[in-house]
């Protein structure tokens, strides 16, 4: 067996030689990824589409599944070795139908990334009453990387790439109201801890899978601009944040401190695709490297996203994982048995 990273024992940096301003180009330098099989989820903006283009440049095939077919043929056209599919994640039957469509043709999965996701969206409930970016961006994720299990472990040597954020600084997980029926909700509150479900689904995805040689990642992109994310956030939340002038302009010296969208591609690509974390799982990344465990030894500083760094001992925390899964099993009325 495998060690597992419960607790954040194995978060330790390990000198990957890349760094905030690596690009996923840099990271993906002299792989070869032909005969490979990739899915990305969002694939079709932001982070998300540089990833597929840095997957199919290394020769890999890549599915796209996408909730709007039009945007994705238009961003991705003439991006060649992919395939656009459709599924949406708030929608338990679109991820069944894809995730049979995929195994029907008998190929593996040699790389799946969770990547898609909302932020700074109003309350609302999917189809069971689930809070949308913990629909979004957690429990359609577990559904469909417990649909395509068969794939996974077909490859013999796969890895699952959840894309999480710093945000999960900004809430635990709420067991007792994770779909906000008794509090009031708050925006990125929902966020923060749908971001800790994707560490806590991380950690214990890799502690089940690993002997069957598929190993999972999550990771911090960094603070990125261009992304997809803000869509629904008004100028005036950028400009009480101080990050917008009052011409509704990003001001310089915030956008001077920002990632570019290949430099927030690069530890995707590197949680995918390094050979240096072929014996490590489990564990949360940035900057192309593994993070730091935060136990109260980093000082963040809100406006300077250079300091928003490490992870948090909750979002990695044994029975939190486990209960986590239990709840995600229970909520999707999926069974994800592991074997």
């Amino acid at each position: 067996m495998k060690q597992n990273n419960y607790q954040g024992v194995l978060q330790k940096p390990i000198g990957s030689r890349y760094n905030a301003t690596s690009t996923a180009a840099d990271v993906i330098r002299n792989i070869d990824l032909n005969g490979k099989f990739a899915i990305v989820t969002g694939g079709y903006a932001g982070i998300g589409l540089e990833t597929v283009k840095m997957l199919t440049h290394a020769g890999a095939t890549v599915i796209v599944p996408a909730r709007d077919i039009e945007k994705a043929r238009k961003n991705l056209d003439g991006v060649e070795n992919i395939k656009i599919e459709s599924m949406d994640l708030m929608d338990p039957r679109s991820i069944d139908s894809f995730a049979e469509r995929f195994l029907s043709l008998g190929r593996p999965v040699h790389i799946l990334i969770n990547n898609a996701g909302i932020m700074w969206v109003p309350l609302r409930r999917d189809s069971r009453g689930i809070e949308s970016q913990l629909s979004t961006n957690h429990l359609g994720h577990f559904q469909l990387t417990a649909r395509l299990w068969p794939a996974l472990k077909q490859a013999e040597g796969a890895r699952v790439i959840n894309v999480s954020s710093f945000g999960h600084h900004m809430s635990a997980f709420n067991f007792d109201d994770p779909n906000f029926l008794h509090r009031e909700y708050e925006t990125l509150q929902a966020y923060g801890q749908s971001k800790t479900a994707n560490n806590l689904f991380t950690v214990e995805l890799d502690a089940r899978a690993n002997e069957f040689n598929v190993r999972a990642y999550s990771l911090h992109p960094g603070a990125v601009y261009g992304t997809d994310l803000p869509r629904e956030a008004s100028v005036e939340l950028f400009q009480q944040m101080g990050t917008f002038d009052s011409e509704g302009v990003i001001k310089q010296e915030v956008l001077n401190k920002l990632k570019n969208i290949p430099q927030g591609a690069a530890t995707t690509i590197w949680c995918a695709t390094n050979n240096l974390l072929d014996n490590i799982g489990g564990v949360y990344c940035e900057d192309a490297d593994i993070a730091q465990l935060d136990t109260g030894n980093i000082e963040h500083q809100y406006h300077d996203p250079s300091t928003q760094k490490g992870v948090q001992p909750y979002s990695l925390d044994k029975l939190n994982a486990r209960r986590l899964w239990e709840l995600s099993e229970e909520l999707t009325g999926v069974r994800f048995q592991i074997n």
